[in-house]
């Protein structure tokens, strides 16, 4: 299914929302694929791997369910070739989402990370916590 509304959502909600399937991130993630083209680029895919698949988060999720919950994402988002730079994150490693969002048009940012929060909005486009995005967003 595809929607004319497209969405970008940064590692760290991702992460949460695999880890802790009842928490505010892991509904937030549930409505943005209801309702919006989730987008993701290799680079941002590749990021959410190498973090999730970290061993401290065996803690709280077996490998293989963390592997799972990756392939059950790959095959609901929509793939985004980014061919552009961006460099107006103070964090370098966040620039990759905000280059997402400009190349897919996305209406808005799903992130918890303060570098990417304080931005907003970000040349037209909200970034936006979790909770503020379940309640706020329709």
């Amino acid at each position: 299914m595809s929607f004319a509304r497209r969405i970008v959502i940064d590692t760290g909600v991702l992460v949460s929302a695999a880890i802790r399937p009842q928490s505010i991130p892991a509904l937030a993630l549930e409505k943005a694929l209801l309702h919006f083209d989730v987008c993701a680029s290799r680079e941002t895919l590749d990021e959410l791997a190498a973090v999730l698949l970290r061993r401290k988060f065996d803690r709280y999720l077996p490998k293989a369910r963390r592997q799972d919950f990756l392939k059950g994402l790959r095959q609901h988002v929509l793939m985004v070739d980014v061919e552009i730079e961006v460099s107006d994150c103070a964090d370098a490693k966040d620039n990759k989402f905000l280059a997402l969002a400009e190349t897919a048009q996305a209406e808005l940012i799903l992130s918890s990370d303060t570098h990417l929060t304080v931005m907003h909005p970000w040349r037209g486009i909200p970034i936006m916590p979790p909770a503020p995005f379940l309640v706020g967003i329709r």
